[in-house]
């Protein structure tokens, strides 16, 4: 519960985010420096914090798969999605249907699968 503590941690080791009290994971610095060492810890971050730009780009860039766990809002927005293929091509199936047929974001799906 101590958020200095908690803060240092999860820039050592983001994962420590899922141990955490729920109060921190609604703490937007804590849950921005646990994403940008584990990006998949999104998915136990606040709603609030799911829907925050800043907080998805983040978790994405470090693991494509976070997209999974991104609000429905951003699964639509064409530069979340296209930094989440570029990291792992099969979280292709969580981005809105609009962008499956994004000629951009298809290729760098296929190319991150092989």
């Amino acid at each position: 519960r101590d958020r200095k503590i908690v803060l240092a941690a999860v820039k050592r080791c983001g994962s420590v985010l899922l141990y955490v009290d729920d109060s921190l994971r609604r703490d937007r610095e804590i849950v921005l420096a646990a994403v940008k060492r584990c990006g998949s810890v999104l998915r136990c971050a606040d709603d609030s914090l799911q829907r925050d730009r800043e907080i998805v780009v983040a978790a994405v860039k470090r693991s494509g798969i976070a997209l999974e766990y991104a609000d429905d809002s951003l699964k639509r927005d064409r530069k979340i999605v296209l930094a989440a293929v570029k990291r792992c091509g099969n979280v292709l199936s969580c981005a809105d249907d609009s962008l499956k047929r994004d000629r951009k974001i298809v290729l760098a799906a296929v190319k991150r699968c092989g």
